[in-house]
């Protein structure tokens, strides 16, 4: 909702204030401008990029047009199914997680929480390093090291698309000349014409290089920062796992486990030590 608001300010501010200005806003209107600026960008994307870049770049767009689900809630439903899992191992040992870790989505700890066992990303890495705890052939050197390898991993692919969209916008003011170019070679071939159709000529040729600006810095450009913003906020509840399940690893209590955890979390998204602790009593009564 934010991205299309945006959009909405950008073309008001820009197109309102050209018309504002006497500018008449049908001189704007150059579809054969937008076609080789856009045509030009798509073609070149697709020569840039390999298939896999491609099909995750198409599959992340959509995402930035939805809000962030990397909530408050989401972070304490977290934090709860992992304390529920570590005070579970502290009671029973390790060997009682088994059956939760190798079906999650049959298990009743996860079953709990349909925020999380709905992320299957998630739900593999803590399995993933659950299995590992419980198999005990590694221990938390190993394991944080593995830990950071995957979150890297994790991290470096989510790059790809903001990368992407970062690079065709970058390319769009060079489009927009490569459109004005062609619009002044078109103009100078036709020299002949009275002095206001060349004008007009003129006027359509620049046209090219406002709309490359514009697409690049006001609707394109945008979006590659948001992509990484939402890697950013994936990535952190990444951390939180990690973070938690090392300590536990270590020897603390499951509680200072997930204490370990809650520090992790940016402070925007970061539920207080009562806000915590008062969730994880409300979910073990469930």
């Amino acid at each position: 909702m934010l991205v299309l608001i945006g959009y909405v300010v950008v073309m008001a501010s820009v197109f309102g204030g050209f018309a504002m200005a006497g500018g008449h806003l049908a001189a704007l209107w150059q579809p054969l401008e937008v076609l080789m600026i856009g045509g030009a960008a798509v073609g070149a994307f697709f020569v840039g990029n390999d298939s896999k870049a491609i099909k995750a770049t198409f599959k992340a767009l959509p995402s930035v047009f939805k809000g962030s689900r990397y909530t408050k809630t989401l972070y304490l439903e977290l934090m709860a199914l992992l304390s529920e899992i570590l005070n579970k191992v502290r009671k029973e040992g390790l060997m009682s997680i088994e059956g939760d870790v190798d079906a999650p989505e049959e298990s009743p700890i996860f079953g709990k929480y349909p925020g999380i066992l709905a992320d299957h990303h998630m739900i593999e890495f803590i399995t993933d390093y659950l299995r590992l705890m419980v198999s005990g052939n590694m221990d938390a050197f190993q394991i944080e090291n593995l830990m950071d390898n995957e979150i890297e991993t994790h991290h470096h692919e989510g790059e790809v698309p903001a990368h992407c969209i970062a690079k065709l916008g970058d390319g769009l003011p060079a489009f927009g000349i490569v459109a004005a170019v062609m619009g002044v070679v078109h103009t100078m071939e036709s020299v002949g014409l009275p002095p206001a159709e060349l004008g007009i000529l003129i006027a359509h040729a620049l046209v090219g290089t406002f709309l490359g600006i514009l697409l690049a810095y006001g609707f394109v450009g945008p979006l590659a920062g948001l992509l990484e913003q939402k890697l950013s906020e994936s990535t952190k509840m990444y951390q939180c796992v990690k973070v938690t399940l090392l300590a536990s690893l270590n020897g603390y209590a499951p509680a200072l486990a997930i204490e370990f955890g809650r520090k992790v979390l940016f402070s925007t998204e970061r539920p207080s030590f009562k806000e915590l602790e008062e969730h994880i009593k409300q979910a073990k009564s469930k």
